[in-house]
């Protein structure tokens, strides 16, 4: 099984220019645990997480007063991708040795979408046939 099988290809993304606000509002709107920054080539150029926005305002005391800065400054810059090509426990596996969570998914260049490691968790237990005993 691929990542093109199990890939979110309608998904909110940022540009350079979003605020933590804009950021904010999208985690909540659609509920997903971390966003990609994308250039104008439409290329994932960092990758923002729920985690990363808290971390920035307990070091700044206060969400509020993040709220009109770029996000881009709290991301993790030139993120991990993968083709949509590669196998899901390769992918799982490259998520684990990098300590991520989420994999923006490249084809020819650009941004056709992610997968988040509990969905390759959830398609390697789906791929897995049961084991046969006695």
């Amino acid at each position: 099984m691929t990542l093109r099988e199990v890939l979110h290809a309608h998904v909110p993304t940022l540009t350079p220019d979003s605020t933590v606000r804009d950021a904010v509002d999208k985690l909540d709107i659609y509920q997903f645990p971390g966003l990609i920054l994308l250039n104008t080539d439409l290329f994932p150029i960092a990758v923002v997480t729920e985690g990363d926005i808290c971390r920035a305002a307990q070091q700044h005391d206060s969400l509020a007063a993040l709220r009109d800065e770029p996000v881009i400054q709290f991301a993790t810059p030139d993120p991990t991708t993968a083709s949509p090509s590669m196998e899901i426990s390769d992918a799982l596996h490259l998520m684990f040795s990098q300590g991520i969570t989420i994999l923006p998914i490249v084809d020819m260049g650009v941004f056709c979408g992610l997968v988040l490691r509990v969905d390759l968790m959830h398609a390697m237990f789906l791929d897995a046939r049961p084991v046969q005993t006695g």
